[in-house]
């Protein structure tokens, strides 16, 4: 099975009343296994759109997979669909009947006939248990070779029974199985990636690479299936060492690391803790690196406070930063200033420790929440990068170290502007 098809049923879904999750989950794990999922759909609870949206992922999908529309009333008619696309008629089972009324009767609670459709079945269609409702999936197997599968809504019971019931039971079916890897970037924007990049996002290529603009960062994927007599490892080893050499300076982590998580490692290696004061950000670096316990200290000022404008200039950053790291009892200090200027945000950082004084200022694209979004994150890269610069403990303080001018964009997709590191 190389291609699939996912269906979300529910008209709370097309109302915005409910997000939808279950599709990204099984996308996720289908592509792992080397499935090429071609479309997600979702479909309101309505007979002849829900029949129609399964007859037309089937003739063109080898596995459907569908969520929603499993429960007892009579808006929930995924079984009813299956079964008018497979030209059988659904009848009460037993052994779902006794299943059922045996979780009333625990309960001491009279069984509502109206749940004994939730026992249906039809002949090509096996039950998939479901130990945290009161919903059986159903696994489908046609003559043609297909399989539909019919999973309930609620993720607590959806992501259990796929990954207990219909996993095991695919897994000799699916495709290949893929290595992936993924390389966060920043301080470039996802246009001028992939004008780096070039060839190497061919769509069609194998190992694959592709970029996608996160509110954090830009993130390459590299994913590959075996081929030609060579792993799937090799081929995206390969692919990351030719990204690499294009773009390796913009890259602080890999996989799912976020900022937090990537300063925190260098922190732990330097076995150090860090104070921030934040001036104009609205604390946007402590959104940014959440609720760490290497973070001591995080104070937020208005840019118009007294002690804010008392300060108001690049030694008085510094300043802010010698003194977070004395309040905070901390061995580095981080102080970050933000700015509106011009529609953009200008940010000045300034970062002080055992090894002397920093100091860099970034113009970041756009200003208002979003400016001061990326002005954390211009803020979480300056340190990261000074403390990665850091071998080991200090015998004397470096003077105050400013960097060459060094245009960089930052990470804002398409939308990328110019920074500049002084």
């Amino acid at each position: 099975m190389l291609t699939a098809e996912l269906l979300s049923v529910g008209s709370e879904l097309l109302v915005g009343e409910t997000v939808d999750t279950n599709a990204g989950q099984l996308a996720r794990s289908l592509t792992d296994s080397g499935v090429d999922v071609r479309r997600i759909t979702a479909v309101p609870d309505e007979l002849t759109v829900v029949t129609e949206a399964f007859a037309a992922a089937v003739a063109s999908c080898d596995l459907v997979v569908s969520t929603g529309g499993l429960g007892p009333t009579p808006d929930d008619l995924t079984r009813e669909a299956i079964a008018a696309l497979c030209g059988e008629t659904p009848a009460v089972d037993a052994g779902l009947e006794g299943w059922l009324r045996d979780l009333w009767r625990r309960r001491e609670m009279p069984f509502p006939e109206v749940n004994l459709k939730q026992a249906w079945l039809i002949p090509s269609a096996s039950p998939l248990a479901n130990p945290n409702g009161t919903a059986p999936g159903w696994f489908v197997e046609r003559g043609d070779g297909r399989v539909v599968v019919a999973l309930p809504g609620p993720p607590r019971e959806m992501r259990p029974m796929w990954s207990q019931e219909v996993v095991p039971r695919l897994r000799s079916r699916l495709g290949r199985p893929t290595v992936a890897t993924t390389l966060r970037l920043t301080g470039i924007g996802e246009s001028m990636v992939a004008d780096r990049l070039g060839s190497l996002l061919r769509r069609d290529a194998n190992p694959l690479v592709a970029t996608y603009a996160r509110a954090e960062a830009v993130d390459i994927r590299i994913s590959a299936v075996d081929q030609d007599g060579r792993l799937a490892s090799e081929l995206v080893a390969e692919a990351e060492a030719a990204v690499l050499a294009e773009l390796g300076e913009h890259v602080w982590a890999r996989g799912a690391h976020s900022w937090g998580d990537a300063l925190g490692s260098e922190l732990e290696r330097l076995g150090w803790t860090l104070s921030v004061v934040e001036i104009g950000t609205g604390i946007a670096v402590g959104r940014l690196l959440g609720d760490r316990a290497w973070l001591r200290l995080d104070e937020s000022l208005h840019p118009q406070a007294p002690a804010a404008i008392e300060h108001d200039d690049r030694d008085g950053l510094i300043a802010y930063a010698r003194r977070a790291r004395e309040v905070g009892g901390s061995d580095v200090g981080l102080a970050v200033r933000a700015r509106p200027r011009r529609g953009d945000t200008a940010v000045s950082i300034a970062i002080s420790s055992q090894h002397g004084d920093h100091r860099e200022r970034r113009l970041v694209f756009l200003d208002g929440e979003l400016g001061r979004s990326r002005s954390a994150i211009a803020a979480a890269d300056v340190l990261l990068r000074r403390l990665r610069s850091i071998g080991g403990p200090a015998t004397e303080p470096d003077p105050v170290h400013t960097d060459r001018d060094q245009p960089t964009e930052t990470p804002a997709g398409d939308e990328a502007t110019l920074e500049v590191r002084r």
